[in-house]
C-alpha cells in the first residue's frame, strides 16, 4: 500500500513549479562582475541556484548554517550530478560564532575485503581501469552519515524538512540548464555501457536538450527512505540491498557489513594563523589543512601586499611554499588511524616554516626532486559550498564522487550515482611510473581505510569574528585555489567577487612546473618566470570557488560566484 504523503510533503509539491521560477529569474542578478552578491542576515553559495535558493530559505526560517548545508548538499545530488552527492564523500567545517570550530569526517572507506595490491592484474601489472572505472573503484559512502551527524549535534530545524526541497526536485524535475546539457551530453558515450545511468540521464538514449524536465523517480525514492529514517534509511534497509546487489551482480565488493559500520567522524580542525587571521581547515584524511597551513606560514614572511598581485616575485615564492607543502603532503600525510604518527605539529608549525623559507632562493627556481616518488591522480571533479547564518555561523562544506560523474555508475533501483573514490588510494607499494603514480606506504589501499583527499573546506576568523568561509573543486589544486582566495582577501585586500575572478596558478612539487590561468595573467609576468627557470603549463581554468567573506565594518555579507564554472549561484537574504 503506498505511504500517504505527509503534509510537509504536499506543500512542497503545490510550490516546486514556483520555486523553480523563482531561481530563474534570480538567474540574472546572480551574474554579477567583480561586484559581490550581497546579504544582511544570512548567505548560500553553491554550484547550483537551485541549491542555493533552497539552502537560503531555510535560513530563513531560522536555520542554522548546518541547516541550510544539509538541504543545499542534497538538492545538489539532484541538481549537479557530477558532483553533487550521496553515493560519495567529503568534509565539513563548522565555526559557530560562539565555542570551537569542528571538523566532520564522511571520507569514504573502502570495503573490508580491499587490500594493497588489489589494483595489479594477474601478471602484477597496474590495472588503471580496474582502480578508477569499475565496481571495484567504488569506496563506502559517506556523505548521508556525515550530514546527519552533523546536523545532530548542529541543527535546528526538522531533519525531514532539510530533505525535502530535494526529493521534490528529485520527483518533480526541473529544467535543464544549457551547461547541464551540455555537460550531459559529453558524457553519454562513457554511460553506454550502464544501462541505469543512460535510462537516468539521456532522454531515451538522446542528449537532454535545455529547458527539457530532468526527473529523477528512483533517486526521489532513496532520498524519501533518508528523510524518514535518517542514515538507516541508505546504510540499512532497501537502500542497502539496492547496493549490495549492484556490487554481486558487477564484481564489485562492498557488503551489507561494509555498509552498517560505516562512520562519519567528529575530528579537530587544524588550526593555523595568517598575519593574526585565524585559519580553520580539514585535518587528515584531507591534506589540506596541513598543506595549506604550510603554505602560509612560509609566506607569512615576504610582504606579498608590497610585491602586489600578479607579480613574478610574489608568483615565485607561493610557488616555492607550494612545492615545499605539497612534496610533505605526498611523503607524510595519509589516514590518521592508519598512519597515527603523522607529524602533523611539525610541518604546521612556524619553525620548520622558516626552515623551509630559508630555502627558497630569489628570483631562482628550486629544482624538484623525485626522490622516488609521483603523484596518483586525483580528479578535478568536486563541489564546494559555503554558508554563513544571521548568526554568523559559518560552514564550509566540499565533497564529491571523484570523477565526473563518479564511477558513471546509478545504482539500479536506487536512482544515485556511486563514487570512483578508490582510485585515490597509491597502486601498490613502492610503485612509480612516469604517468604520476605514487607508492608511499600512508595512502596505500586497506580495509576500512579513508583515502587521502586535497579537499581544503576552510573558514578565517580574526578577533573573535568571522571573516570568511571558502574551498573549491579542482582535485590537487584545490589546496592552492583556497590559498590564493585566502591571500587575495588578507593580503591584496579584494572583496569576495574580485578574490574569486583573480587569475589562479598551480605548483605541486612534481610534475616540476607552474600552470596558469590563460590570459589572467602578464606575458611580461611569464616571461621573467621563465626567466627564472621555470617550466610553464597554461590551462583554460582552475577550480569553481564559492566563498563568503563577511565586511565587517557594515556587517554585510559578500558572495564570490566563480563563473568557470555554469550554474553556480549565490542566495540570501
Amino acid at each position: 500500500m503506498p505511504r500517504k504523503k505527509t503534509t510537509l510533503q504536499t506543500q512542497s509539491a503545490r510550490t516546486i513549479q514556483a520555486f523553480l521560477v523563482a531561481i530563474i529569474a534570480l538567474a540574472p542578478q546572480l551574474q554579477a562582475g567583480t561586484t559581490p552578491a550581497y546579504a544582511t542576515h544570512g548567505m548560500v553559495v553553491s554550484q547550483s541556484g537551485y541549491a542555493s535558493e533552497a539552502g537560503a530559505k531555510v535560513l530563513q526560517e531560522g536555520g542554522t548554517a548546518v541547516d541550510a548545508a544539509v538541504t543545499t548538499a542534497f538538492v545538489l545530488a539532484v541538481t549537479h550530478p557530477s558532483a553533487g552527492n550521496i553515493g560519495g564523500g567529503g568534509f565539513l567545517i563548522y565555526r559557530p560564532n560562539t565555542g570551537l570550530p569542528v571538523a566532520y569526517d564522511f571520507r569514504e572507506k573502502a570495503p573490508v575485503a580491499a587490500h594493497e595490491i588489489m589494483w595489479l592484474d594477474e601478471h602484477g601489472k597496474y590495472d588503471k581501469n580496474k582502480h578508477h572505472n569499475s565496481h571495484l573503484a567504488v569506496g563506502v559512502p559517506g556523505t548521508v552519515a556525515g550530514l546527519h551527524l552533523a546536523w545532530k549535534q548542529n541543527g535546528k530545524l526538522p531533519w525531514a524538512r532539510l530533505v525535502q526541497p530535494s526529493i521534490d526536485i528529485a520527483r518533480n524535475g526541473f529544467p535543464v540548464s544549457h551547461g547541464l546539457a551540455r555537460d550531459l551530453e559529453s558524457r553519454l558515450k562513457r554511460f553506454q555501457p550502464y544501462a541505469t545511468t543512460m535510462a537516468q540521464f539521456s532522454n531515451d538514449g538522446k542528449p537532454y536538450q535545455p529547458g527539457e524536465i530532468l526527473k529523477q523517480t528512483d533517486l526521489a525514492a532513496t532520498l524519501t527512505r533518508i528523510a524518514e529514517s535518517g542514515p538507516a534509511g541508505f546504510y540499512q534497509g532497501e537502500t542497502a540491498e539496492l547496493i549490495v546487489a549492484e556490487m554481486t551482480a558487477n564484481g564489485g565488493i562492498i557488503s551489507k557489513e561494509d555498509l552498517a559500520k560505516y562512520n562519519a567522524v567528529e575530528r579537530k580542525p587544524i588550526i593555523g594563523s595568517y598575519r593574526g587571521y585565524d585559519i580553520i581547515s580539514m585535518p587528515p584524511p584531507s591534506s589540506g589543512g596541513v598543506t595549506l597551513v604550510q603554505m602560509l606560514n612560509i609566506l607569512e614572511g615576504y610582504d606579498l601586499r608590497k610585491s602586489q598581485f600578479g607579480s613574478a616575485e610574489t608568483m615565485h615564492l607561493m610557488a616555492e611554499s607550494m612545492r615545499r607543502a605539497y612534496r610533505n603532503r605526498a611523503l607524510h600525510l595519509g589516514d590518521p588511524e592508519a598512519n597515527p604518527e603523522m607529524p602533523i605539529a611539525k610541518l604546521t608549525s612556524q619553525g620548520y616554516a622558516l626552515e623551509l623559507r630559508q630555502s627558497i632562493v630569489p628570483r631562482k627556481a628550486t629544482p624538484s626532486s623525485l626522490i622516488g616518488f609521483e603523484w596518483p591522480h586525483e580528479s578535478d571533479e568536486t563541489t564546494h559550498l559555503s554558508v554563513v547564518d544571521a548568526g554568523r555561523n559559518a560552514v564550509s562544506l566540499t565533497y564529491t564522487l571523484e570523477n565526473s560523474y563518479g564511477s558513471g555508475i546509478v545504482v539500479t533501483g536506487a536512482g544515485f550515482l556511486l563514487n570512483n573514490e578508490m582510485g585515490d588510494f597509491n597502486p601498490a607499494p613502492g610503485m612509480t611510473t612516469e604517468a604520476g603514480l605514487i607508492g608511499t606506504k600512508p595512502n596505500l589501499t586497506q580495509p576500512g581505510k579513508r583515502m587521502l583527499s586535497s579537499m581544503t573546506p576552510t573558514i578565517v576568523a580574526k578577533d573573535g569574528e568571522l571573516v570568511m568561509a571558502t574551498g573549491s573543486p579542482g582535485g590537487r589544486t584545490i589546496i592552492n585555489t583556497v590559498l590564493q582566495t585566502i591571500v587575495n582577501v588578507v593580503d591584496h585586500q579584494m572583496n569576495a567577487q574580485e578574490a574569486v575572478d583573480a587569475g589562479r596558478f598551480h605548483h605541486q612539487w612534481f610534475p616540476d612546473r607552474i600552470q596558469y590561468e590563460e590570459q589572467r595573467f602578464s606575458p611580461d609576468t611569464l616571461q621573467l618566470l621563465k626567466g627564472y627557470k621555470y617550466t610553464l603549463k597554461e590551462i583554460d581554468r582552475q577550480g569553481s570557488a564559492h566563498i563568503i567573506v563577511v565586511d565587517r565594518k557594515r556587517n554585510v555579507l559578500e558572495g564570490g560566484v566563480d563563473h568557470r564554472r555554469p550554474d553556480t549561484a549565490a542566495a540570501g537574504y
